[in-house]
This record gives C-alpha cells, sequence and structure tokens, in this order.
C-alpha cells in the first residue's frame, strides 16, 4: 500500500538525532600490544593497573585509561597512513568483531606524506557497546553487552523522569588560563602550522587530510553558544575548510551572521574532548529544534549528564567558553563574503559510501593554537564505526516517541546499515505495526527503512531482527510505501537531494484482522522459557563465568 507525498518538514529531525572483543584480537597484527598486558611504563595518560579513573572523565586521557582497563583498547607503534594502513586495519577489525565489537585504538607515530608524525592518534573511542557504561559510571558485566547499554538507557530514563523530560544542567566552572591544561603551549602567526599534525587523510578518494573530529564553538545574539561536529579540510598551516550543512546549527548562525552585514564570524575547534562533549557534539541531546534554534547551554547540559560541573577556559581571541581539559583549542575566523568560499570535498560519508564534491564551502582562517604539550589527538572512521555514545539519545528518543507511539517497547538507529530504524512494540490491536511505523518515517529524515517487531524481539540483535523478518514479516500485506518524504542528505542512494522514497515493514506477528493466521506458533525459544521458566537464571548461575571467559578464536 502507498502513502500520499509527504511534504518538507523543516522541523523534523537532522542526521544529529541520529570497543572487550576477545582476546584473539590481538591476534589482528603482530604490530598491535594490548595496553593491559604491558610489561612496560605505561604510555603518557595511560595510569598504571590498580589507579584507574572512574567517570565522570575530566579528559580524553582518563577516559581512556578506563577503557583500556576494560580490555577495550589496542595500541600500534606505528601506521603507515601514505599506504593507507590505518584504514584497512579498521576496517579488517570491523570484518572480525563487528562495529559494536571493536575496540578503540591508539597509533602512536603516523606516516604522513612521507614524514613519521608523532601522535598519538585515538581512533573508534566510543564504537564499542560498552563505551556507554564506561563512560557513565555503571560497570559493565562481560559479553553482556546489551544488558549493559540497557542499563545504560535506563539511567538516561531516571534523569528524564526526574526533570521533565529533559536532562539536567549543571553551569559550567570557568578556570583561569594558568590552571587549563589545553593551554600548555600557545601558538599564533607564522608559529601556527596545523599540517605538523597528525591529522589523517582516511581514505584515498578523500578531499586531503580532515579535522573530522572537532567539537567546533560558535555563537549567535539569538540563538546562544552551540557546539557541533562538522568536518574541516586541512587546506594549509592557517587555512581549513569548515562544512556545517545547511540543516545544523553552525550553518544557521554564519547565515544569520552574513544576514546581519557581518564581514566574519568568531569560532574555536576543540580536539581531544572528553567523552561526553563529544557525544553531546554529534548528536541531539540539547533540545534545539525549529528554523531558529533556541539557545541551550550545551556545557551545562555535560555537566548535568556528568553529574560534574565542567571546567571551562575563555577563548584567547573572542568570548566563548571551552573544556579546560581538552587536547588543543583552534581559534579563528570564518570570512562570510562570497569571495571566500571555496570547493571542498569529496569525503567518505556516514553511509559508507564517498559523498559529493561540493562547490562552494566555507573556510576558517587560524589565528591562534592552544595545545596541551604532545597533544592527543583523534580521528573518525566515519562511515566505518559508532561515532559516538547512542545510549542517551536512543532514551531520549523512546521517551519523546512514547507520545506519538505509545506502544513503544525499544528503539534503535544501527550505526551498522545507516537508513534503516528497528522499533519494538507492545501490540494491542491489528494495524498498529504500520501505524507506529509510519509515525517514526514521516519524523526521522535517517528511517528509510523502518521495521517494527513485537516486544519478544531484541531490536539490538541484527541476526534475530533478519530471523524476525524472515519468519513473521508477509510482504502484502505487512508494507507500508512513501513515496516522497524528507531524507539524509548524505543518503547517496537519493536521485534529488533530500528527498526519498521509504518503506516501513509490519515484522510483528500479523493477526487474523490483518490477513494473520487465526494462531501463530510460538518461537522454540519462548517455548523453553515458558515450560522452564527460570531457565536463564539456571544457566547463569552454573554455566555463565565458563562461557564468559571462554577465549575467542
Amino acid at each position: 500500500m502507498s502513502d500520499p507525498k509527504q511534504p518538507e518538514n523543516k522541523s523534523q529531525l537532522d542526521r544529529r538525532m541520529f570497543l572487550a572483543a576477545g582476546t584473539g584480537i590481538a591476534a589482528l597484527t603482530a604490530g598491535c600490544s594490548s595496553l593491559a598486558n604491558q610489561n612496560k611504563t605505561p604510555a603518557p595518560g595511560i595510569v598504571a593497573s590498580g589507579d584507574v579513573p572512574t567517570a565522570p572523565f575530566d579528559s580524553i586521557r582518563d577516559y581512556m585509561a578506563a577503557m583500556e582497563a576494560h580490555g577495550l583498547l589496542m595500541r600500534f607503534p606505528e601506521i603507515d597512513q601514505d599506504k593507507y594502513e590505518a584504514t584497512g586495519l579498521f576496517f579488517k577489525a570491523t570484518d572480525l568483531f563487528g562495529m559494536y565489537g571493536t575496540p578503540a585504538m591508539i597509533f602512536e607515530r603516523i606516516k604522513i606524506n612521507g614524514q613519521w608524525v608523532q601522535g598519538p592518534v585515538m581512533v573508534n573511542t566510543q564504537g564499542h557497546w560498552n563505551a556507554d557504561s564506561i563512560a557513565f559510571g555503571l560497570k559493565p558485566e562481560p559479553r553482556e553487552h546489551y544488558k549493559n547499554y540497557r542499563a545504560v538507557k535506563t539511567k538516561m530514563k531516571k534523569m528524564l523522569a526526574t526533570n521533565n523530560g529533559r536532562y539536567p544542567e549543571i553551569p559550567p566552572n570557568e578556570v583561569t588560563r594558568d590552571t587549563a591544561p589545553c593551554k600548555e603551549v600557545t601558538l599564533e602567526g607564522d608559529d601556527i602550522d596545523l599540517t605538523k599534525f597528525a591529522f589523517l587523510q582516511t581514505n584515498p578518494a578523500d578531499d586531503g587530510r580532515y579535522i573530522n573530529t572537532a567539537s567546533i564553538f560558535t555563537s549567535d545574539p539569538e540563538m546562544g553558544g552551540n557546539y557541533g561536529t562538522y568536518r574541516c579540510a586541512l587546506r594549509g598551516p592557517r587555512h581549513l575548510g569548515f562544512n556545517p550543512e545547511p540543516n545544523q546549527t553552525g550553518n544557521k548562525m554564519m547565515m544569520a551572521a552574513k544576514e546581519r552585514g557581518e564581514k566574519s564570524a568568531k569560532i574555536a575547534l576543540v580536539l581531544g574532548q572528553d567523552p561526553i562533549v563529544w557525544m553531546i557534539s554529534g548528536s541531539r541531546i540539547a533540545p534545539r529544534f525549529g528554523p531558529k534554534p533556541k539557545p541551550v547551554d550545551e556545557l551545562a547540559i555535560a555537566g548535568g549528564l556528568r553529574g560534574k560541573a565542567m571546567d571551562v577556559v575563555r577563548c584567547d581571541t573572542n568570548d566563548m567558553l571551552v573544556p579546560a581539559h581538552c587536547e588543543m583549542v583552534i581559534e579563528g575566523e570564518v570570512p562570510l563574503d562570497d569571495a571566500s568560499m571555496e570547493p571542498e570535498g569529496p569525503f567518505g560519508e556516514m553511509f559508507g559510501y564517498l559523498g559529493p564534491r561540493k562547490k562552494s564551502n566555507f573556510v576558517i582562517n587560524v589565528t591562534r593554537v592552544t595545545h596541551r604539550t604532545k597533544p592527543w589527538l583523534m580521528n573518525a572512521f566515519t562511515g566505518m564505526q559508532r561515532g559516538m555514545l547512542t545510549a542517551p539519545m536512543d532514551a531520549l528518543y523512546e521517551v519523546f516517541l512514547k507520545k506519538l507511539v505509545p506502544g513503544i517497547v525499544e528503539y534503535q538507529t544501527p550505526q551498522y546499515c545507516m537508513g534503516v530504524v528497528f522499533m519494538s512494540i507492545d501490540k494491542t490491536k491489528p494495524g498498529e505495526g504500520l501505524k507506529s511505523g509510519r509515525t517514526i518515517a514521516k519524523s526521522n529524515p535517517i528511517a528509510k527503512v523502518v521495521v517494527v517487531v513485537d516486544k519478544d524481539i531484541n531490536i539490538l540483535n541484527p541476526i534475530e531482527m533478519l530471523m524476525t523478518i524472515g519468519s513473521r514479516w508477509q510482504p502484502y500485506p505487512a508494507t507500508l510505501i512513501i513515496e516522497e518524504a524528507f531524507g539524509l542528505m548524505t543518503d547517496p542512494s537519493q536521485v534529488e537531494n533530500r528527498k526519498t522514497s521509504k518503506i516501513v515493514i509490519d515484522a510483528t506477528m500479523q493477526w487474523p484482522e490483518e490477513g494473520g493466521q487465526e494462531e501463530f506458533p510460538l518461537r522454540n525459544r519462548t517455548l523453553l522459557e515458558q515450560g522452564e521458566p527460570d531457565i536463564w537464571e539456571i544457566v547463569d548461575s552454573k554455566f555463565g563465568e565458563t562461557l564468559r571467559n571462554w577465549k575467542e578464536v
């Protein structure tokens, strides 16, 4: 069946709404060593065994030390990125362990344009299922990835329930420049050369090297302060490309300043940020809906999620406050005249495909750089990894959707199949599956394929979801086609930009009123649970430790 064409809705959600892989991972490459098993002095920022930082983490170094203590960090002494070894290594790791099972990695030295550049460079810092638990102070159980993830969502929902559906805020704490770690080294004028730092070209077809993990701070008289993640092409020692998409707050602020007749806009790029700031940077945790986003103190939200105020410090060339414990701050100006715009791209995008080259994009003229001594930098393998912690966003979205889909049980936008959305519901009447899926498809541009299942299905398990589609779904009549809807600009299948067709797959058990059987067979797993209600407690108490301690091969 088909649905009438849906007009573009400017208030719809944009794309911001959106590692204990087993011991065998050490065999991935002979050049790798697990930090947890090294009999030598730990690397700077990685603490010795028995002295493990816990959440909230003020710095990325403390967070990475905690990841290491949980077996979720690999270190590689040298990576030749002129041969794209880092990219190939990461692809191979996800082939072996999956997107949500691959650990974080540190590259100590990286070969770039024939020169060995000192790192370290961190990748996949929030990719593993258990990263959410570690970042929010919960102890993950070995191999209980789904259980661990849901425990974080429960914690997030309790926060929302006690704060009128929003995440709490704790205002940031401003510190002096001389006490801020990110101000240890200051570069200005000809001393600035960003090309000497370990910023990577991730893919052979990318438009050169990129800074792709900065939280970019901007401000506006009406919209207030903002920070978001927008890629920046490395053009020269003090020159960057700048790519905020039209639906993103950074772009709206640039255009508003241009309309006011301003010649340039101040900007600050924060790199090597703590895990919560990085998560907020790439998600819609802060409520900024509408054509002109309302002022929101995202650093206060970071403090609320941490349960501790963020230490911030004022920029040197503007009044913006930035995280004091980050690794680097790049300050500059964005010229707003048309003559300063430059082509940018292509770039490997979040769908896992090469994006288009843009004819005209903003640039940044860098005026000052401050950083920690020997800064730790981060690179994103866009389209290959889970880019950030997702439990807070999933929890927020489930609470929000409860008003639109009363029977919703769980919701996920799996990062391994961008464009697909999974949802389980407690079905109470015929037609509820298609109706619930249609609500998601209309409101979320990334939801091109919406799969709705019954509450007994684990939507976090992709194998179980595929089995459910194969066993419970009949393409007719349990399918809804929406011929035209608002889509995500990075979807390579779109013929017309931001316009897409969509499909809702109702993989719930079809009732007789929907053309289904009078009595749908029960799953073998369900029959086991009915026949022996305590089976999982019995297995866990008798055999759980043996299963969890098995060495993956």
